[in-house]
């Protein structure tokens, strides 16, 4: 499904917020629910322990990789946060310049001088 665009005085934006469909809580509730299944399974048949631990182990993969999703996705909400603070400020930046107010650069400054945006805040992949 293509975003639709939103029209807002000076700028287009794309209504592109891909949220998951996915309750991470809850699938690692399941995750747990399996593991207690299959080390109870284990316990019982212990001639086929090789094969249990290999389930273990992509039960432990599955929960690794959750979390990694999770903290990707808080992550992402920063950087889109990060991301809306700038365009705002870029727009009252246009409007204040428009309006001859007589520091219309005060509004980026002020936004790149947010202790959010400060030098050592961001992710690696957001300090080139």
């Amino acid at each position: 499904m293509e975003p639709r665009p939103t029209e807002r005085d000076d700028v287009q934006v794309a209504n592109s917020v891909p949220y998951s469909t996915i309750n991470i809580p809850e699938a690692m509730n399941r995750n747990r629910a399996a593991q207690e299944i299959v080390s109870g399974f284990t316990r019982a048949t212990p001639t086929l322990s090789p094969a249990w631990q290999y389930i273990e182990t992509a039960l432990a993969d599955a929960r690794d990789l959750a979390t990694e999703v999770a903290r990707l996705t808080a992550e992402l909400a920063a950087a889109r946060l990060r991301h809306a603070n700038a365009a705002a400020a870029m727009r009252a930046t246009i409007g204040a310049e428009r309006d001859g107010e007589p520091d219309p650069l005060s509004y980026l400054r002020d936004e790149l001088n947010a202790p959010e945006n400060a030098p050592g805040t961001r992710g690696r992949a957001d300090d080139d």
